[in-house]
């Protein structure tokens, strides 16, 4: 069976199921850009300050372990100030240098059982699952704190290889108590349909950072837009 086709579920089936939709309301999860040199520190500042974030992912590729934490560290700082969880993308020797408050594990980055014993029992793993159920179920029986489906529309900000949509998020919140990411191509004009199928969180990258406003009004922005 190709567990990546669409149930025969209406995307607002959680919100029936689960009266107000989720337990919780949405949050807003902010990946970070390829670049987060330069100013950067002061856009996140101001994004963080512009609305409510629960998490900000350190996400970059092909940088060695001691360029990435001498980046982490200061970013790392802004969000400990302001209350937000700092994730590290891929990498959980580097999550556990830093004392990061989690890791985001791809499904090629090893096992969160092993990123448990590695972390301990406070730190938020999270787990790519792409559209199937399957990896979403096993993700949870290995003890997964989140897990983030996508991508939900066209993005920039990586290749797009697995297409999900509102009826997985709604399947999902309606089946299990742990949360769901949605990911890809998500901005305030798109994002209402993700919240209403029982999406936990947002998780956002080019959506905010590439808003011509600028960071701190996309962020206002989708704040906004999320309270459907």
């Amino acid at each position: 069976m190709d567990d990546t086709d669409p149930l025969a579920l209406d995307p607002q089936f959680a919100a029936r199921v689960r009266p107000g939709g989720s337990t919780n309301p949405c949050q807003i999860y902010l990946i970070s850009p390829p670049d987060v040199e330069g100013d950067f520190a002061d856009h996140l500042r101001a994004a963080l300050g512009a609305a409510p974030v629960a998490a900000f992912q350190f996400r970059l590729k092909g940088v060695d372990q001691h360029r990435a934490a001498r980046l982490a560290e200061p970013l790392q700082a802004i969000c400990a100030a302001a209350d937000v969880a700092f994730i590290i993308n891929d990498d959980m020797a580097l999550a556990k240098r830093l004392g990061a408050d989690g890791v985001h594990l791809g499904q090629g980055d090893g096992d969160p059982r092993e990123a448990r014993r590695l972390l301990g029992p406070e730190a938020q793993i999270g787990v790519t699952c792409h559209a199937s159920r399957h990896l979403a179920m096993e993700a949870g029986e290995a003890g997964a704190d989140y897990v983030a489906f996508g991508a939900f529309f066209p993005t920039t900000t990586k290749d797009v290889e697995h297409q999900a949509d509102g009826t997985l998020l709604s399947w999902w919140s309606a089946l299990s108590d742990i949360p769901c990411v949605a990911i890809g191509g998500i901005n305030a004009q798109n994002c209402a349909p993700l919240v209403q199928a029982g999406a936990d969180f947002l998780a956002v990258s080019g959506g905010v950072w590439n808003d011509p406003a600028g960071a701190a009004a996309a962020v206002a922005a989708l704040h906004r837009a999320m309270q459907v």
